[in-house]
């Protein structure tokens, strides 16, 4: 479980980091969070397994979001109505028995 809840830390700063555009290379990256090369991509392959649209800008030197996209993580309460799920416009949720996560897309209209 303390696996788990770590992993989670980790995509939440990495998530933090790429939303501030303050990631610098892989390997600043992965010091800053003082973790191996190796692992950080581990952990953004798992990010993109959970559909974020994260990408490497080799001109700006830095991991960014393809979409405007946030990570939440955490447990959603049921609708009211048995088995109603609740519609997230843009999202994707993908869920497990007890918790989902989501990268979901922010919207801007003009």
């Amino acid at each position: 479980m303390q696996q788990l809840t770590k992993q989670i830390s980790l995509i939440e700063r990495i998530d933090q980091l790429v939303r501030l555009h303050a990631t610098g290379t892989p390997e600043e990256l992965a010091t800053r969070l003082n973790i191996s090369r190796a692992k950080l991509y581990r952990v953004i392959d798992v990010m993109k397994a959970l559909e974020a649209p994260i990408v490497y800008d080799i001109s700006r030197q830095s991991f960014m979001y393809e979409d405007e996209v946030r990570f939440k993580c955490g447990f959603y309460v049921k609708s009211l109505r048995e088995n109603e799920a609740i519609s997230i416009n843009g999202g994707t949720i993908v869920m497990s028995s007890t918790i989902a996560f989501l990268f979901y897309h922010h919207r801007i209209s003009c």
